[in-house]
């Protein structure tokens, strides 16, 4: 049965979407002659390379209204063309969670959702419309930071923990104006003492400390930590998760966040704080589908509520 990937192309105007699926079909290690639909939902300052259309079989169809963006649509496309792959630039202001249910064309598949974002102007995106970007970073694998900065480092850090805040399986890159790329990792001075015996996490760095084991889990393998949360309970048979809950991009967005714990005779109750030492032990987590961290409670004991009990995540 013929299969056609998809690639959905997310990001504001001017993010770089155009010059990024120009790249695509110029680069000889993506495409081998396949020939490629291009549906084009936002027409910004940059042109696709006309030469390279006609060089590589590819065809660009334009589509202005999000209304017209239908099953019918997609079919009359795949009537017309018989694509054997199709990137989609998508309109920055619709939201991808719009298509949610939307019927594709027999024998089409989704490939990969990659966001592009522009490292200058991001932040004041992030500020003004998070919840747009939200809808963006929670349904793509990756993002790609264009016109970064080397140097700007603390910046880089802020964009990582605000989107792995959204999404934590992401793949995160920075194109860097120097021509470099890099995915902003770097030995952050964490707000805790990583060299202590037992390692402190307050409340307000609970955030942080989340963020960093699920990007660097083999950074606290081993490593034994004090810190405040409540369980989530994962089955009837006791085995929960500790951790606590998060507001990710809005109020409407709070969803719970942590680590699964190994099993207890006497597990604290559900929804229960509870100020914790545990050891960790880095490895494959069912529960995010990735490797993370699963704790091992030595010691426990009640706990009041926080005045604030939600952790907040941004730039």
């Amino acid at each position: 049965m013929r299969e056609v990937p998809i690639y959905f192309i997310a990001g504001f105007l001017e993010a770089g979407k155009t010059t990024f699926i120009n790249e695509m079909l110029g680069d000889p290690n993506f495409s081998q002659g396949e020939k490629t639909l291009i549906i084009c939902c936002e027409e910004g300052f940059e042109e696709y390379d006309e030469k390279l259309v006609r060089e590589t079989a590819t065809c660009v169809s334009v589509c202005e209204k999000l209304e017209d963006f239908t099953p019918a649509y997609l079919k009359s496309l795949d009537t017309k063309y018989r694509p054997e792959r199709v990137f989609i630039e998508y309109n920055g202001t619709w939201l991808l969670s719009s298509l949610k249910g939307l019927k594709l064309p027999r024998g089409w598949v989704m490939g990969q959702v990659v966001t592009l974002a522009d490292f200058t102007t991001f932040a004041n995106y992030l500020t003004n419309m998070r919840s747009i970007i939200a809808d963006m970073v929670q349904k793509s694998e990756m993002v790609i930071f264009n016109r970064s900065d080397k140097e700007k480092i603390e910046e880089k850090r802020a964009f990582r923990r605000a989107m792995l805040a959204l999404n934590p399986n992401l793949d995160i890159m920075f194109d860097n104006t120097d021509g470099s790329m890099d995915d902003g990792k770097t030995e952050e001075d964490l707000p805790y003492d990583m060299k202590a015996d037992v390692i402190d996490i307050s409340d307000d760095d609970f955030g942080t400390w989340y963020i960093d084991a699920m990007d660097n889990p083999d950074r606290y393998d081993g490593r034994t930590m004090r810190l405040r949360g409540m369980a989530f309970y994962l089955d009837k048979n006791g085995s929960f998760a500790f951790g606590r809950r998060a507001m990710t991009c809005c109020a409407d967005d709070i969803r719970a966040i942590g680590f699964p714990c190994r099993k207890m005779s006497s597990p604290p109750a559900e929804g229960q704080w509870i100020e914790a030492v545990v050891s960790a032990k880095a490895g494959y987590s069912e529960l995010h589908g990735r490797d993370a961290l699963q704790l091992e409670i030595k010691k426990v004991k009640s706990a009041p509520k926080p005045k604030d009990d939600l952790v907040y995540f941004g730039a």
